[in-house]
């Protein structure tokens, strides 16, 4: 106990990238206990740990699968504790008791701003303040807007009260814009296929919501000049850009014809499940037809994309669109032989390129020895569990169908995924190795035979 009354926490806890994953592990623990309270399930359903800890993680890792159905095993109170744990989970809830603590006090601890800035991925910790400012700001924008957009279409076209319009168009906006795959239908967006002023707004929110805190902010200040952009916005601006348009040609043409998803549709529904096709792999999760019916090839394409993910410091999971360009760029500098590894006009050091190779074999590794356990606990195809767990690992939420009949097993390994992939390969590395030592000597090189 300290001398003043407080309890305090040992530095090796209390360490701000350790502190980071203890903290969302808490968050997940409070939301399952919330979600065991007996008004949150519906009166035909007893309280069962299993259902409450999946959704609870699932929900703070914001990434929306789930094992039982959202719109009748949770009562609107339930559902509300889960759009709260969305909300907290995908601005993070070291960062979303900063930006508070801005507007309340408008004071920040050093200890606050270095478990932030772990958080999200900044690196100068001075940069911390002005764009927590921004990250409400945009994060309130954007969720309303389309909150709004949504609401409107909702009680035009689909629900007769304007309360419960507002409730589905509010929830929506939440998800989209964090990333997360819940949805108040037990089809998720199924009943709104093809419907462009609800696809359109959604698959925004959730592009958006992928590209990045930090790039959004630098692009508000400075999106008339794109030559003054930072490496890291013209990576991920461009880099998401571009696999939108690959993704969603790919997805048009390789579906167009599919009876079970695009084949019968009229042309402009199948251009918005396109669009829509190429950008939820990326994150997003909410999906108006079925990925348990698309052709193999397609299902493979979405394995890719949810392996890249989005922007860094964003609601989205995956390596991250950056870490997959460098990568690119590390490959293309090594096969021109060229000393450094350049992008554009700036070279890329060789700590930051070891960081991209290190969480690419990482995130290779969790994925594919937790897709050989999962098909040991189960009898599904190889294609269906690599699927799950990549959705699982990438934090993006979709599925072939199969979360539901996951053993409780099964369960807890796609729980550990979604929870590395909220808080991040290189953080889980950092908390459990803190203290990086200088080499007092070099080593003598050899070179061992490559390839």
């Amino acid at each position: 106990m300290h001398r003043s009354g407080r309890l305090r926490i040992p530095a090796s806890i209390a360490h701000p990238v350790r502190l980071l994953p203890l903290t969302f592990l808490s968050l997940i623990l409070i939301g399952t206990l919330l979600l065991l309270l007996p008004f949150a399930r519906s009166g035909a359903h007893n309280p069962e740990f299993m259902p409450a800890f999946f959704t609870s993680a699932s929900a703070v890792t914001v990434t929306g699968l789930a094992t039982v159905d959202t719109a009748t095993y949770w009562t609107p109170a339930g559902q509300g504790i889960m759009l709260a744990l969305v909300e907290i989970g995908g601005l993070g809830i070291i960062a979303l008791a900063t930006v508070l603590g801005l507007f309340i006090g408008g004071r920040l601890g050093l200890r606050t701003r270095m478990v932030a800035q772990a958080d999200m991925h900044i690196v100068n910790i001075g940069e911390v303040r002005p764009l927590f400012k921004r990250v409400a700001v945009t994060m309130l924008f954007f969720q309303s807007v389309t909150a709004l957009i949504l609401t409107i279409r909702y009680r035009t076209h689909y629900f007769d009260d304007l309360p419960t319009a507002l409730w589905h168009g509010v929830f929506d906006a939440v998800m989209a814009f964090n990333n997360a795959g819940f949805s108040l239908n037990s089809d998720s967006i199924g009943k709104y296929a093809g419907d462009g002023l609800i696809i359109l707004p959604i698959s925004f929110a959730v592009f958006v919501g992928a590209v990045g805190f930090p790039v959004l902010a630098e692009l508000f200040s400075g999106w008339r000049t794109p030559s003054r952009w930072t490496i890291h916005t013209r990576l991920t601006v461009w880099g998401s850009i571009g696999l939108l348009v690959v993704g969603a040609l790919a997805f048009l043409l390789l579906e167009w014809s599919n009876p079970a998803t695009l084949g019968g549709s009229g042309f402009w529904h199948k251009i918005v499940t396109g669009i829509e096709g190429g950008i939820m792999p990326r994150s997003g999760g909410l999906n108006s037809f079925d990925w348990g019916e698309v052709r193999p090839e397609t299902l493979n394409m979405g394995i890719i994309l949810m392996f890249i993910g989005g922007g860094s410091a964003s609601t989205a999971g995956g390596i991250k669109i950056t870490t997959f360009l460098l990568l690119a760029y590390v490959i293309w500098a090594e096969l021109r032989g060229d000393p450094e590894i350049a992008v554009g006009a700036r070279s890329i050091s060789s700590r930051v390129a070891r960081t991209a190779i290190t969480i690419a074999l990482l995130a290779v590794m969790l994925v594919t020895t937790t897709t050989f356990i999962v098909m040991l606990m189960t009898d599904f195809d190889f294609e269906q569990v690599l699927f799950e767990c990549t959705s699982a690992f990438a934090t993006v939420g979709l599925s072939t169908g199969i979360t539901p009949d996951l053993p409780p097993d099964a369960q807890v390994v796609i729980i550990v995924l979604m929870f590395l992939g909220r808080v991040g390969t290189i953080a889980v590395a950092g908390a459990l190795v803190l203290r990086r030592r200088m080499p007092r000597y070099h080593l003598p090189e050899e070179q061992p035979i490559i390839g």
